[in-house]
């Protein structure tokens, strides 16, 4: 009776007192991380002929074992240092090829020579080609008779049985047409300088066009076409003559006419019409 007594009275026991009575411990909880950093748990040998699974070798810890996961690999000596960069591997650079010299001492020409040097090796190879050469040259920038041609290759001092020869072959294959030259040079010497068909049948004549060729090419000027740009002519050059006296502007625009090779009545009938035409009559 005593006894239920005096455990009523005392009550249960305190268990969390009990815990905190050890919870002042000096030494404080232990310390379980530091525990396995430092004392790793051995790891099972694998059976014989099979190779440790990955995280399993001795002396290493797994990195999700570690305190801080992945982030921070170490191994059981402590964190691993970083890998030292590779040096960059330069290229060698290549070595400039010489240039070769000819016998002469000088260097041998390349695709990239100055013209001057091509044209030197070109004069002292076989005419032909030269011919061949100075023509092509020459057709590249505008058409040409063939007697400009013959002019041009004559100047070079090519012979001129070789020079026949490399015309009438440039003629077969149509890079020669007096016909056609014609026709263009008439076209453009009228519509751009005013040429009268005289003036344009003489210079024809000078380039080695003469008989159907010329006759057919001048056919593009009439009567009327020559009126038309006579008129053009004297209006550019009226203003110029401005303030002088009439006689002595007639003597100047008609001048200018014949210059171009029109006929004295019709330069004389243009000048009189144009400055008739002026409010001042003069």
């Amino acid at each position: 009776m005593w006894g239920e007594e005096q455990a009523e009275s005392s009550g249960p026991p305190d268990w969390f007192a009990a815990v905190a009575e050890e919870d002042d411990d000096p030494a404080g909880p232990p310390d379980w991380f530091a525990a396995v950093a430092e004392e790793p748990p051995a790891a099972e040998e694998p059976p014989a002929g099979e190779p440790a699974p990955a995280g399993e070798l001795p002396g290493l810890m797994r990195a999700s074992d570690l305190a801080g996961g992945r982030r921070r690999r170490r191994s059981a000596l402590g964190e691993l240092p970083p890998a030292a960069p590779e040096p960059a591997q330069q290229r060698p650079r290549p070595k400039r090829r010489a240039r070769a010299e000819r016998p002469d001492g000088e260097p041998e020409s390349a695709p990239g020579a100055r013209p001057e040097r091509r044209r030197r090796t070109a004069e002292q190879g076989d005419p032909a080609e030269r011919a061949r050469d100075i023509c092509l040259r020459l057709l590249t920038g505008a058409a040409k008779s063939r007697k400009q041609l013959a002019d041009a290759l004559r100047r070079k001092e090519i012979p001129d049985e070789v020079a026949e020869q490399v015309l009438s072959r440039l003629e077969e294959v149509g890079l020669i047409d007096d016909a056609a030259f014609a026709e263009a040079w008439v076209e453009s010497r009228h519509a751009v300088r005013g040429l009268s068909r005289r003036a344009l049948a003489q210079e024809l004549r000078t380039k080695g066009v003469t008989g159907e060729a010329a006759e057919r090419a001048l056919l593009q000027v009439d009567a009327e076409d020559e009126s038309e740009a006579a008129r053009a002519l004297v209006a550019r050059k009226l203003r110029s003559t401005a303030g002088l006296d009439r006689d002595v502007r007639t003597r100047r625009l008609v001048g200018v006419l014949a210059r171009r090779g029109y006929a004295e009545g019709l330069a004389y009938r243009v000048v009189r019409e144009a400055l008739d035409a002026e409010p001042d009559g003069r």
